[in-house]
């Protein structure tokens, strides 16, 4: 993808972004391990494209996340999130809320259910998206956006609820790797005064070499010039929702593979992509701060990385079958009621939502539960634990 045509806040914002990651280049001596360039392009204070302020969700942003498609995603993982509120009581807990939708679209459910949670709380990082959530919900449930706090920090230990994340995985800084010659490398970026250079050098983060190894050990040795990525930041991020979950479930949303799916020697340039305007390249390095930047989710290690942090898998799952199991046919059929026109764009969105074609197989669910007893419902239809 060769740059696009800017307006003149695009190319503002893009040349402080880029000046921001060179300064951090600077700073370390001249190149920084590619995980640390993604995080400061996607989280930088003030230049990063998560937090700078530019519109992301949506028809106008770069891509359409499921709940902006339709309330019948929100509705049936609220479906979900009522089943376990009825066990654990408490709060609901969204990282990363985007535009707000969904949290609107639960907390609706959640009070035609009659099983509103004390508190919808979301940790957010930036804060022109707060103002944004706050604003949706105002407008959307306007009796019930009391009940949302916006959160700086974790909660205590002995927290009560359920914790939903909708791509979120995705976004987390990941390290590149491939098989060198002389073993491991790992990709580096320099700054070369007029834009950001990959370089592959002998792997140095700690914890990558043990982490590619214990893959290898598993599935067998990859080819010479084999190059992929990991996410080393996972397991921290796990231990610590764990940490402060007393009682309740982690429902995780995403686009990815199995480790077997994920590490596949036909998948050997990895799966690392670029949103801009809505249209996907592969050049993370072209539009530093105003295109998102994401890898597909390794499912095989977020399974690893709740249990051994002390969850308990409770199901994996396609994004259509988790649905279906929630009641997504008779969420459709309440529809009836719409105005012809509403009706048919509803249909479209559900058939986006579970098709193979559209999100139905391509993002899966992942659920743990700590001291929830039943199973839950949303994997009844479809368990693929097995596969992980």
């Amino acid at each position: 993808m060769t740059q696009p045509v800017l307006a003149p806040d695009q190319v503002a914002q893009l040349e402080h972004t880029r000046a921001c990651i060179a300064d951090a280049i600077e700073a370390a001596g001249g190149s920084i391990p590619f995980d640390r360039y993604m995080e400061l392009a996607l989280y930088a204070p003030g230049a990063g494209y998560y937090v700078n302020g530019a519109r992301k969700f949506g028809a106008t942003g770069d891509f359409v996340t499921a709940p902006e498609l339709s309330p019948l995603f929100g509705h049936g993982l609220a479906n979900q999130v009522a089943e376990v509120l009825a066990q654990s009581g408490g709060s609901v807990l969204e990282f990363g809320a985007g535009s707000g939708v969904m949290a609107a679209h639960i907390l609706a459910r959640l009070a035609q259910l009659d099983c509103l949670p004390e508190r919808y709380q979301i940790l957010e990082l930036s804060g022109e998206l707060k103002r944004r959530q706050a604003a949706t919900l105002r407008e959307r449930v306007p009796g019930l956006s009391d009940r949302v706090e916006w959160l700086d920090r974790l909660p205590e230990p002995g927290w009560r609820g359920v914790v939903l994340a909708n791509e979120l995985l995705d976004a987390m800084p990941v390290s590149r790797f491939r098989v060198g010659d002389d073993g491991w490398q790992e990709q580096g970026v320099e700054w070369t005064g007029e834009g950001f250079r990959p370089m592959w050098t002998a792997a140095r983060t700690p914890g990558l070499v043990p982490a590619l190894e214990a893959i290898t050990g598993r599935l067998g040795a990859f080819e010479p010039g084999y190059s992929s990525e990991i996410n080393l930041r996972l397991r921290p991020w796990m231990q610590a929702v764990a940490e402060f979950m007393g009682c309740g479930a982690l429902l995780l949303i995403d686009y990815g593979y199995s480790e077997r799916e994920y590490y596949h020697p036909e998948r050997d340039a990895g799966t690392l992509i670029c949103h801009f305007r809505h249209r996907a390249h592969d050049d993370p390095f072209l539009l530093p701060g105003l295109q998102d930047i994401t890898a597909s989710v390794d499912f095989s290690a977020v399974a690893e990385a709740g249990v051994e942090s002390g969850l308990t898998l409770a199901g994996y799952t396609t994004q259509a079958q988790f649905l279906l199991g929630c009641g997504f046919d008779q969420l459709l059929a309440e529809t009836g009621a719409m105005a012809l026109g509403d009706r048919i764009d509803q249909l479209q969105a559900a058939k986006q939502l579970i098709l193979p074609s559209g999100m139905g197989e391509r993002f899966k669910m992942i659920g743990f539960t700590r001291t929830i007893e039943s199973p839950l419902r949303g994997f009844a239809l479809r368990d693929l634990r097995a596969s992980l």
